[in-house]
């Protein structure tokens, strides 16, 4: 078995070195302005870890990311209800599509595009004022990554608030629908803050690891969740964490990810690892274009696809 750091530190040369890195995200203005050279990667153990290089410490935009995150934390508070404002079957169309909202009574497909997200959203907040919801995300982004430092970019969060107006359009669909219980307003502005939390990809594969570890942070012990709920979090991650190209990520790729449109992708090798990857060029359906390269090459050299070696 090749040794992980040096795997590590050959992928992110490998990376530096590609001319091809795709198209950063401009329809939210701040996104706009990274740098397409960037490239970082972060990986940790089971053992705690910690495999890095290139630009692993710099802060970026986790964006749809964080809706990982907020499915673990309205399962925690609503159970299986959940399922009854969301489904858990891939999209097949752009993560901001109103079409098949239309078509499915005003139901999101999963999660993970943006009207499932702006439905788990509003689980979260039900019973809270949207302050206190945020607080509660930014908390639980906080303890499961060791690090309070962790912080919403304002920017970010105006910026998307600014331009938002296809979100708005999906959310006030679905409260049309009785899908929203919470005013659209109070349930979007949690939704677009949370999307603008900044974090390395140190911060982020550290958040991951319970994902990697049946539910529990693997240097306490302690359990985040039940394993049944983590197993079935990386499965829709497989199923619709790269919105219509999740069919491409686990053919090419092999393992549970969610990918954001700052270029970010946090994916899980069960068992082994969690591991957080960033570059802002995006491929055409909007994941990182060198952040799936990169961990496609990762999986086949440690063999960590869950498909087999």
């Amino acid at each position: 078995m090749p040794h992980l750091n040096d795997v590590v530190s050959e992928i992110a040369e490998e990376m530096r070195l590609r001319p091809d890195r795709g198209e950063v995200a401009t329809y939210i203005p701040e996104l706009a302005r990274a740098d397409r050279r960037a490239f970082g990667i972060a990986v940790i153990g089971a053992d705690g870890q910690l495999a890095a290089a290139g630009d692993s410490e710099t802060p970026f935009s986790v964006q749809s990311i964080t809706k990982v995150f907020t499915l673990t934390l309205a399962l925690g508070k609503i159970g299986d209800r959940l399922w009854k404002r969301v489904g858990r079957e891939p999209s097949g169309n752009p993560f901001n599509s109103i079409v098949q909202l239309e078509l499915e009574k005003g139901v999101p497909r999963n999660p993970f595009i943006n009207a499932g997200a702006i439905a788990v959203t509003d689980a979260i907040l039900s019973g809270h004022e949207p302050r206190e919801a945020l607080g509660e995300i930014l908390r639980f982004l906080q303890f499961l990554a060791e690090d309070s430092s962790i912080a919403i970019d304002e920017a970010v969060a105006a910026s998307e608030k600014r331009t938002g107006f296809r979100n708005v359009a999906l959310a006030n669909f679905m409260k049309s629908y009785g899908v929203l219980d919470n005013p659209v307003d109070y349930t979007l502005g949690v939704y677009f803050h949370h999307c603008a939390v900044a974090m390395s990809c140190r911060q982020l594969a550290m958040a991951g690891r319970y994902l990697a570890h049946s539910g529990r942070n693997p240097t306490t012990g302690l359990l985040v969740i039940s394993p049944e709920r983590a197993r079935r979090i990386n499965a829709i991650m497989l199923t619709c964490g790269h919105y219509d190209g999740s069919g491409d990520f686990a053919y090419r790729v092999g393992l549970p990810g969610k990918s954001g449109v700052g270029g970010g992708i946090l994916a899980v090798a069960p068992g082994k690892a969690s591991i957080a990857v960033w570059s802002p060029g995006l491929d055409a359906a909007g994941n990182s274009h060198l952040g799936r390269i990169s961990l496609e090459m990762l999986t086949k050299r440690m063999g960590w696809s869950i498909f087999g070696e």
